[in-house]
């Protein structure tokens, strides 16, 4: 009963960390640089591999550092369209059968996107792949499972004056004292003009992430961003426990109301508890049991973390096993498939061998991503659209020798 490469091809997976600014077609980059005369190290795959996106990285800067030259290709409609079209049919090529794309409108406005130009770039290049396979054989006479997709919109927990697109200047239009205030500000506006584009545009945006460096800019200076999301209906995904311990996690679920949890490394990190917290033990015990407890899914990105933080070493050290373990609702992700040079199979049988996986474990975890989605539609559409994927990887187990 062994996982196969072919088994973990087959099989229908989802992709609910998925950064578009960090998963472009390395080839992409290039072309869309030399079009726009946008200055690379290098403009050979090899020679970005070599500088840019390594496969390790010394640090979380360094890891980052790719970020700029993506961004700056991404600031036309024609661009963003490609790299949405683009994302999705390399999803579609390995199984993954439901995506959700997040990125920071805001970091696309420099040459004058509206941020409703931004969203409708980003669906119209997905919706074409979605749609182009709503028509192959493989859902027509193979019975493929269709493709779906949703929009999670970023906004960040602090930047400065010199932040590519909106941030910067929005920065200027102020002179408080207190940048955080203004980070929350920043946030509260992301969030009114992503519900409008939504509801204006019958868009498929389905959550709201904060993002950007924990240490130092806890979620709270952003509660009443995430407050208006809850009021008007938009699901709350949150960075948390990936660069900070266990509080960053507590304040995510309880003052920002997150609906699942971006990384979450440290959630199994007592050691990394404020001077404050008197009992470490104890309440990183209660953090994992609320989490547990109230099915909070956590977006695992193994490769990322290992590369963002050395520290951790082999795969095998990873918080996942103690995830699996503590039997809790995590789904594997590739967070940035150009900067980790990561695909959802690679990530998954990176898992599986770590942590000797069995199958029933395996199933459960691909499952837990459909079900915990933010699946555009219905209840009653979402809930039929699991029960079509389920009976699926029921079969392919079974073709795979594998019956439960």
């Amino acid at each position: 009963m062994s996982i196969t490469d072919a088994l973990i091809h087959d099989l229908p997976k989802t992709d609910l960390h998925l950064h578009l600014d960090g998963s472009l077609r390395l080839s992409t980059l290039i072309t869309l640089a030399q079009k726009y005369n946008i200055s690379l190290p290098s403009y050979t795959e090899e020679g970005l591999k070599n500088t840019v996106f390594k496969e390790v990285y010394s640090n979380l800067g360094e890891y980052l550092s790719g970020f700029q030259y993506t961004c700056a290709v991404m600031q036309d409609e024609a661009s963003l369209h490609q790299i949405a079209y683009e994302l999705a049919i390399d999803n579609i090529a390995e199984g993954v059968r439901y995506i959700e794309v997040r990125f920071a409108p805001q970091l696309h406005t420099a040459k004058g996107l509206s941020i409703d130009q931004v969203f409708l770039a980003v669906h119209r290049g997905l919706k074409q792949a979605q749609e182009e396979f709503e028509e192959s054989d493989a859902v027509r006479i193979h019975n493929q499972p269709p493709f779906r997709y949703g929009i999670i919109a970023c906004a960040l927990r602090m930047f400065t004056a010199d932040t590519i697109g909106w941030y910067g200047q929005f920065l200027q239009h102020f002179q408080h004292p207190d940048l955080k205030h203004i980070f929350g500000q920043a946030s509260l506006e992301l969030v009114r003009n992503t519900t409008r584009c939504r509801d204006q545009y019958n868009l498929p945006i389905v959550g709201l992430d904060l993002a950007g460096q924990e240490d130092g800019y806890p979620a709270k200076h952003h509660k009443y961003a995430f407050n208006h999301a809850v009021k008007h209906f938009l699901n709350r995904t949150v960075h948390a426990g990936e660069a900070y311990g266990p509080e960053s996690i507590m304040d995510a679920v309880t003052i920002v109301h997150a609906d699942r949890i971006g990384h979450g490394y440290h959630l199994f990190s007592p050691e990394r508890c404020g001077e404050e917290i008197v009992d470490k033990e104890a309440f990183t015990r209660r953090i994992i049991d609320y989490i547990a407890n109230h099915r909070i899914t956590i977006e695992v990105c193994i490769s990322s973390n290992l590369q963002t933080n050395p520290a951790i070493g082999e795969a095998k050290n990873h918080h996942f096993g103690k995830m699996l373990e503590e039997e809790l609702s995590a789904t594997i992700c590739t967070d940035n498939r150009l900067v980790s040079n990561t695909t959802v199979s690679k990530e998954i049988r990176l898992a599986v061998d770590a942590f000797h996986m069995t199958p029933k474990q395996l199933r459960n975890i691909l499952i837990y991503g459909f079900k915990r989605s933010f699946f555009p539609g219905s209840y009653k559409v979402k809930r039929r659209y699991v029960r079509s994927i389920i009976d699926h990887s029921t079969k392919v187990f079974a073709k795979h020798g594998i019956v439960f």
